[in-house]
């Protein structure tokens, strides 16, 4: 049985987005949160810690393309409530750890190496190859007591390798340095088995919707 995913913690996720991607800080609408995104296949999205009316009239009263809304809530659910113009987009999940991630031996392959950026409260790991390719990357971001982790990309050439749980134990490091022991991120399918091999658990479904022709 799902939790219910507080209003809060919905806002608190999305400003860790928002700052990883340096982006407008979320501003809260209605019973949500819009942020301006800016993006030609991403204008701007809403997302909603539960599907209620706001979400739902809302679905009724954007007509133009590349606007997203989201939603912790299934699939299944959210079809039945809005109308057809809308396309669901894969399942996707909100994630959570309290305390250590799992770490049984986990080492850097041989012939890899970390490179770290930091700017305002977000980390970028990489993990690069000896030929300079980008293996594997992600973000964290650390504010009010929580870690938002972003953009957790492991290149297909370089999968198989133990480096996505790798990298997650790395920018754990730098959120475990700062006093923080709660960690969020929304999962996609594939990446949901990677963060529960570490000891994530899903919080919540977590469903995005766009019109992606105009009406």
């Amino acid at each position: 049985m799902k939790e219910r995913v507080s209003h809060d913690l919905v806002g608190k996720w999305l400003k860790g987005w928002s700052l990883s991607r340096q982006l407008p800080i979320p501003v809260e609408y209605r019973s949500g949160f819009k942020v301006e995104v800016g993006d030609e296949k991403q204008k701007a999205r809403y997302v909603f810690s539960e599907l209620n009316d706001d979400f739902i009239e809302l679905s009724g009263q954007i007509e133009e393309p590349w606007i997203f809304l989201k939603v912790c809530a299934t699939p299944g659910e959210v079809k039945k409530l809005i109308p057809e113009k809308w396309e669901i987009q894969p399942q996707g999940y909100m994630m959570k750890c309290s305390g250590p991630m799992k770490s049984p031996g986990r080492k850097l392959c041989e012939g890899y190496h970390l490179e770290y950026e930091q700017y305002n409260s977000t980390t970028l790991i990489k993990i690069l190859a000896e030929n300079g390719d980008l293996a594997s990357s992600g973000y964290v971001v650390s504010l009010d007591g929580l870690a938002v982790y972003d953009r957790i990309v492991t290149d297909e050439k370089h999968r198989r390798k133990g480096l996505g749980a790798f990298l997650m134990l790395e920018l754990e490091k730098i959120v475990r340095s700062k006093g923080i022991s709660n960690h969020l991120l929304v999962a996609t399918e594939e990446g949901k088995a990677l963060y529960e091999s570490i000891g994530w658990e899903v919080y919540s479904p977590y469903t995005s919707i766009v019109i992606t022709q105009q009406i």
